[in-house]
């Protein structure tokens, strides 16, 4: 038996139900693993990725497709239209429902994906933060269009610099967010983060989690070999239609590139391309940079989780190693 395995075998037993997340940076193989480990344990996966959500959004999100979906069925796939907003708050209660369904069932929910706002979201609840505002996010949006995001960035910095700090100059979506959080609420919302951490579990937003964890992560050990992990699936996708795919959005009529679904990270970029904005090779080039990003920022979120069991898939003993562990998490 593995230490890993050993710890969690010996540790007392608990009455709550148990949940297993599986975490990990963009392209890092968490959908194999994942339909591994559904079709080996009586598991159910829970989609936590932002871009899942959103039909007609397929191939440049690495969707699973139609046989992997027979195989290991995914809930939170393919539940909005890519005109619509959908924020963590939702994802929170939408998984919620899920877990308890699939809990009811006897089974155990196993939520897969990279967005880790989703995952904190769920785990620890969410600061109370002003709901979205159209006239606010059209203002911030019309400012951005005439000076740049790097320019509102600089002043979110001078603002609430905790936050900027967190938030990289080509991340419109956060940085609109951040500016908006300030203009609703008058204040920083850093300043919203810690009167969260600093709540009382009893007084916290959450204070009705009632699962007990297992949480993994999967990365490859070298950065390199996940940048090289990042170009070959995205040329692969561009190889399976992503820019017809991308062509097809753009000729709805109904989509333009300041929604939420348009911004992810691919999407924009082709959407600037097939706009004239740049050529083919800055598009290739600007995705791999913001992809790149991306998985620096999702590898800041997950070294925090200092409970997490980190696992290389490349490392020939680490899928066993995996499967051990799940298995006497599951036992006790």
């Amino acid at each position: 038996m593995g230490d890993s395995a050993r710890k969690l075998h010996q540790s007392a037993p608990c009455t709550r139900p148990p949940a297993i997340f599986l975490m990990g940076p963009t392209a890092a193989g968490k959908t194999g693993l994942a339909v591994a480990l559904a079709e080996q344990f009586p598991l159910d996966i829970i989609s936590v990725d932002s871009a899942l959500v959103y039909r007609g959004m397929d191939i440049g999100t690495a969707k699973p497709d139609e046989a992997i979906l027979r195989r290991a069925p995914h809930a939170l796939i393919d539940i909005r239209q890519p005109t619509q907003n959908y924020s963590a708050a939702q994802f929170r209660e939408d998984a919620l429902v899920e877990m308890t369904a699939i809990t009811g069932q006897g089974r155990v929910p196993l939520l897969a994906g990279g967005t880790m706002l989703y995952f904190k979201a769920l785990a620890d609840g969410l600061t109370d933060l002003p709901a979205a505002n159209h006239e606010v996010r059209a203002r911030i949006e019309k400012q951005a269009t005439e000076v740049g995001w790097r320019v509102l960035h600089s002043q979110l910095a001078a603002k609430d610099p905790e936050t900027a700090a967190r938030i990289h100059p080509n991340d419109p979506q956060r940085i609109q967010r951040a500016l908006e959080v300030i203009e609703l609420s008058g204040r920083k919302m850093s300043d919203l983060h810690r009167q969260q951490r600093e709540q009382k579990p009893e007084e916290g937003p959450g204070r009705d989690w009632g699962y007990r964890v297992l949480k993994i992560v999967v990365c490859p050990q070298s950065r390199q070999e996940l940048h090289t992990r990042i170009e070959r699936r995205y040329y692969q996708m561009l190889e399976a239609g992503f820019m017809d795919e991308m062509k097809a959005l753009r000729a709805r009529g109904d989509l333009d590139p300041s929604l939420p679904s348009m911004r992810c990270v691919g999407y924009r970029q082709a959407w600037s391309y097939l706009e004239g904005e740049s050529t083919f090779e800055e598009m290739c080039q600007k995705t791999l940079a913001a992809t790149r990003q991306l998985a620096k920022r999702q590898l800041t979120w997950l070294r925090q989780e200092s409970a997490a069991l980190w696992y290389d898939l490349d490392v020939k003993s680490a899928r066993e190693s995996v499967l051990e562990v799940v298995s006497h998490f599951l036992e006790n």
